[in-house]
């Protein structure tokens, strides 16, 4: 039996990445089915640090209570520890390279820890409630492109078959992603870096951490060294090695009382899986009308907590795309943008995680090979794309520190506004244009953007006078920058607009 059904986007993947696909879609106004072919969202924590941007990201969609909701339970789990054992490990001082900041001056969000088996129930909940269309135990078998369009055969767990027809895809189907496969997309970067493995088990450690709450402990223990993760701070942990890979199940247990330094703990040993850390970067995020994100466009080590966050940037840079050429208001080649943006983006962090090593008192000081650290506030917030949907200027940028002052291609800087809203709120599903104090020329009867007039202090944060302008994209990436004010502003800005729109 066949049906034919018109979204305008398919999905494939219900992880973070494409839940979050399916939210940002929505938000946009477009409609897409997403398709998952596990009957049910993963039942490993995995993924558990929800970034800065990605949080910003999240408040965009106003999601920023129910994922701090989903996370209450490792709200006081921010520390590293490290010591020979769990039990005689204490607190390592939080220090940053740069010093740490006034949060409320960079940023109107708040980082978490929220373990994946917590958040991806949660996505796909208000997912579900907001409208989208998201199916889960329904595999996608089969796909064709033409000049018009792409025709997906979807396979559900009962046998049910059902064809459809969208105008585009999202291949959010993991790092083995059979659609980059079929696609004969080629990966490159450093490559396998060793061979680890992740032991899932429930324990109550709640006496034993209390007053040492962590996110991660490191043991230095010579029998078995490696790393504790809180899940859930109470009964659920992690413990992440790279020795001992190979050590049958039944002698885990003992492992694990030797490193927590409890000899007669009563634990339970949930999953153990072997993973292989490594750096492995499409050459390519987009074949036609199918896009890569998240782990099938790249793959990285943990060690900056940056692959699910990086996809989940992924499909927010995209979604806004697709949503406007699907409208109309921009050209075709504007897609041509997500890959000259979001690879550099992905091959530098995915790079920067590679070379950070796994000792946490020294993780941002040094690398493995002597390749330069990026400051990791501006890993999160400060990185800049080279080309796309932009219009460059030629001004200097810095990894060495935060700098988004306004450069094309940057995050806009953040303020907050009399309403009590941020610079990174005033842009949704649409352009906006954020002025000086002396910014009224620009407001014209027909300018196409909002406009937002700002104070002198920002001005000089954004490297425009009090006439000047910053041109921001929806998904809070500055546009195009207009130092001072042109002799005809309105003419400037539909000109800027059209560029950067392919229009």
């Amino acid at each position: 039996m066949y049906e034919v059904h018109e979204p305008r986007v398919l999905i494939v993947g219900g992880g973070l990445v494409g839940l979050s696909a399916a939210l940002f879609l929505r938000h946009q106004g477009v409609a897409a089915v997403l398709v998952e072919r596990r009957p049910t969202t993963s039942p490993q924590p995995k993924a558990r640090r929800i970034n800065l941007r990605t949080m910003e990201l999240f408040r965009q969609l106003e999601l920023t209570d129910t994922v701090l909701a989903a996370a209450a339970n490792l709200s006081g789990y921010q520390a590293m520890a490290a010591g020979p054992t769990l039990a005689q490990a204490r607190r390592l001082p939080f220090t940053l390279p740069g010093g740490v900041p006034e949060w409320d001056t960079i940023t109107p969000a708040t980082a978490c820890l929220c373990a994946q088996d917590e958040l991806e129930p949660t996505l796909r909940r208000v997912a579900r409630e907001r409208g989208c269309d998201v199916r889960f135990g329904v595999e996608c078998t089969e796909f064709a492109e033409d000049a018009t369009g792409i025709e997906a055969t979807l396979r559900a767990a009962d046998g049910g078959v059902e064809r459809i027809r969208v105008d585009y895809l999202i291949a959010a189907d993991g790092a083995a992603s059979p659609i980059r496969e079929r696609l004969g997309i080629a990966r490159s970067g450093r490559g396998s870096l060793g061979r680890a493995v992740n032991v899932y088990f429930r324990a109550d450690l709640r006496e034993l951490v209390r007053g040492r709450e962590f996110n991660l402990c490191q043991v230095d223990n010579e029998a078995v060294p490696g790393a504790f993760a809180s899940v859930d701070g109470a009964f659920r942990w992690i413990f992440s090695t790279s020795a001992g890979v190979d050590r049958p199940l039944d002698r885990w247990p003992q492992a694990l009382r030797t490193a927590i330094g409890v000899p007669d703990l009563p634990l339970e040993v949930l999953s153990v899986l072997p993973w292989e850390p490594g750096m492995f970067v499409a050459d390519r995020y987009r074949c036609g009308r199918v896009f890569l994100a998240g782990d099938a466009a790249h793959v990285m080590p943990p060690y900056a907590a940056a692959g699910a966050n990086t996809g989940i940037q992924d499909v927010h840079n995209l979604a806004w795309k697709l949503a406007h050429v699907l409208r109309g208001v921009a050209g075709p080649a504007l897609l041509d943008s997500y890959h000259a943006e979001r690879h550099p983006i992905g091959w530098y962090v995915a790079d920067q995680s590679s070379v950070r090593i796994a000792d946490l008192r020294a993780m941002n000081i040094r690398s493995t090979d002597g390749t330069p650290l990026a400051d990791p506030i501006a890993l999160v917030l400060g990185t800049r794309y080279p080309a796309g949907a932009l219009i460059g200027d030629a001004s200097a940028h810095t990894m060495d520190r935060l700098d988004v002052g306004g450069q094309p291609g940057t995050r806009v800087p953040h303020r907050f506004l009399p309403d009590g809203r941020s610079t990174l709120d005033v842009p949704s599903t649409g352009f906006a244009l954020l002025t000086g104090p002396a910014g009224q020329p620009w407001r014209a009867p027909s300018a196409p953007v909002e406009v937002y007039e700002l104070d002198r202090a920002w001005c000089a944060v954004a490297g425009i006078t009090d006439s000047g302008a910053l041109l921001v994209r929806p998904d809070q990436i500055v546009a195009w920058r207009s130092p001072g004010l042109p002799p005809d502003p309105a003419a400037a800005l539909r000109s800027a607009l059209d560029r950067v729109l392919c229009a």
